[in-house]
This record gives C-alpha cells, structure tokens and sequence, in this order.
C-alpha cells in the first residue's frame, strides 16, 4: 500500500536501490522465505494481477516459504491464509497473522497482543470513531472495516477524496487520543501498540517453519513508506518500480528494484530470484 506524496516527509533517505538484475545466484540461493505487501505490489486498482499469482505459485513450486503482510483486514487475511499459495497472511500492519495447519488443514489465528489489551485497545477506538463522527461526519470508514478484527480505518483515497489538511486532522484527533497513525493512499489507521509488518512477519515464520528463519534468509517485497520497518528488519529487499516517489522518505531503501511496476515488477523480481538460484 502506497503512502500518499502529500503526506511524505522531508527526505531523510538518499540511497538509491539497485536494479532487481544485479541480484547475485549466491544472495538468491541464501533466500528461504519471501514476504510481500499486497496492495500496489502484487495488486493493480485494487485487483490482484495474473502475472503476479503465477510468480506466488512460482515461488510456491520452488520450496520457498510465502507470507502476505498488508494493512487489509484479518478477515481478507483468512481468505489469502486459505486460498492463495501462501503459508500464512499477516494482517492490519501486524496486528494478527493466520495460517493454515498442515497437519490438520485447519486455519489457526494469532494476535500481536493478547485478549485484555485488544479489548482495552477496542475502547479507546470506539472513542475516536465517536469524535470522528462528531467533529468529522463528512468521513467514513472503510468498506472493509466490518472485516477487520483490531484496526480502525478511514476512506481517505480508495473511494473517497479526502484533503491533505483533513488527513492531518485526523491523524492528530487519532495521536491525542493516545493511539498510532498510518495513513496511506487509500486509508488512514488508527490502532494501539507496537507491532508492525516486520514484527508480524517474524511471528508468522516462526509459527509456519519447523527451523528458525534468519532475517537474512527473508527477502521482503514493498512498495512504498506503510512497507518501511519491514525493509529496515529484512536486508535483502526489493519494490516494484511504483516505489520510487516515496523513496526519499523511507528510513531505509529496498536494495533492489524492477523496471516494472506494481504486479508486473513483482513478477519481474520473482523470475530474476528463481533465475539466479537455478543459476
């Protein structure tokens, strides 16, 4: 999921990532799990692209390990958990995870926080949402909030047009209610805690891999700063070419890009990975 230019902050990054066809056979066959965000990196206007699920199964048929990390619902994260060639889902920027039990082929779901924190974390969005409706009746949650099991979420660009200056509003209601912010193109998050997708990630490959997985061994693919602290935690890394507006902002650049963009440069770097490793 992308974040919006008018939002991003002054550059802090002047690195600069290197072509996805640099990529050595010898960093490739270091790699045994591949993460991703969904939206804008495997998607295309919200639709995912073919190109995009033949390089998952690609991936899949290889032997790698795959975990989706996005800001979408835990419910939509069911649905991936279960359906797409993937061996678990991590959802609402690392608030949950879920996967399925190969044993048994049921889905289990884990939470970054336990029962009493989400529950007191539940009030304190409860409160915001009723300042939001009162002080702000022109904005609207998601479409996808009724899915979602911890975050709250409002339509600032998916459906909705909302100003820069109203985006600011909200995310300081949000910060003076003692809760995070996260806007990005499509939606603004408010939640409570400190996890995030690279925590999420790390979570989800420990519940899924019989060994211990290295951050070295994960390559992470984003596309933009609601992907940052998971291109800070995995050093191998990669965007697709719809990444580079927002690269001034993120603390740190993914190490490598594709000439394409959003499912296509997924697709690009996925083949260039199994290339190099079949090398």
């Amino acid at each position: 999921m992308r974040l919006s230019p008018r939002l991003v902050s002054p550059a802090e990054n002047t690195t600069r990532p290197a072509p996805i066809a640099t990529l050595s056979a010898v960093d490739a066959r270091m790699i045994a799990a591949v993460a991703f965000d969904v939206d804008d990196t495997v998607t295309r206007d919200g639709r995912l692209e073919r190109v995009a699920f033949d390089a998952l199964w690609s991936l899949h048929d290889a032997g790698l390990l795959l975990i989706a990390a996005t800001g979408r619902p835990l419910g939509f994260c069911d649905v991936i958990a279960r359906q797409w060639p993937v061996h678990a889902a991590v959802g609402e920027n690392g608030a949950g995870f879920i996967w399925r039990d190969l044993a048994t082929g049921h889905a289990q779901q884990a939470y970054a926080q336990d029962d009493a924190t989400r529950a007191s974390a539940a009030q304190i969005l409860a409160r915001i949402r009723e300042r939001v409706a009162r002080e702000f009746p022109e904005l609207r949650v998601t479409d996808d909030q009724r899915a979602r099991r911890v975050d709250l979420a409002y339509d600032i660009g998916e459906h909705a047009r909302v100003p820069a200056s109203q985006i600011a509003a909200l995310v300081a209601l949000i910060e003076a209610e003692g809760a995070r912010a996260i806007v990005s193109s499509v939606h603004a998050h408010a939640f409570l805690g400190s996890y995030d997708k690279a925590t999420g990630i790390r979570a989800a490959l420990a519940a899924v891999s019989a060994r211990a997985i290295d951050d070295a061994a994960v390559l992470f693919i984003g596309d933009s700063g609601n992907d940052a602290a998971a291109f800070e935690a995995f050093a191998q890394s990669a965007a697709p070419s719809n990444v580079r507006p927002f690269l001034a902002a993120l603390p740190r650049a993914p190490r490598f890009i594709a000439e394409a963009d959003r499912g296509v440069g997924f697709a690009e770097i996925v083949r260039t990975l199994l290339q190099r490793r079949a090398a």
